[in-house]
């Protein structure tokens, strides 16, 4: 069985862990995100297959929907937000040396989490 986790702004499921990457299927709810940040050990690229929001990688802002496709490099800085009224899903699939959660530097946090 895959490894589920909730959050404030949604949830996350793990769909392959492996040393050379991970894959995750993310749900945001309408109108959540999660924070703002940038990895150390990871670049990212998530393949969006529901919903519409923004974008925020490295300070610029871009619309996102359905079959949009983004690559987030090592050290980007970048957050996605739902600004729709339906849920926003996304695949993410990870490629690096570490996959773990605490190489998540959160930069702003609607929730407080540091």
């Amino acid at each position: 069985m895959n490894y589920k986790e909730n959050r404030p702004w949604g949830n996350f499921e793990n769909l392959l862990d492996e040393d050379l990457c991970k894959v995750k299927k993310i749900i945001i709810k309408s109108g959540s995100a999660p924070s703002y940040q940038y990895h150390h050990k990871r670049e990212e690229v998530w393949v969006v297959i529901k919903g519409e929001g923004e974008l925020k990688l490295d300070d610029k802002i871009h619309k996102i929907s359905k079959s949009s496709i983004i690559h987030v490099p090592f050290k980007s800085k970048h957050q996605i937000r739902n600004t729709g009224l339906d849920e926003l899903v996304f695949i993410e699939v990870q490629r690096g040396s570490y996959f773990g959660e605490d190489d998540i530097v959160r930069l702003e946090d609607d929730y407080g989490r540091s």
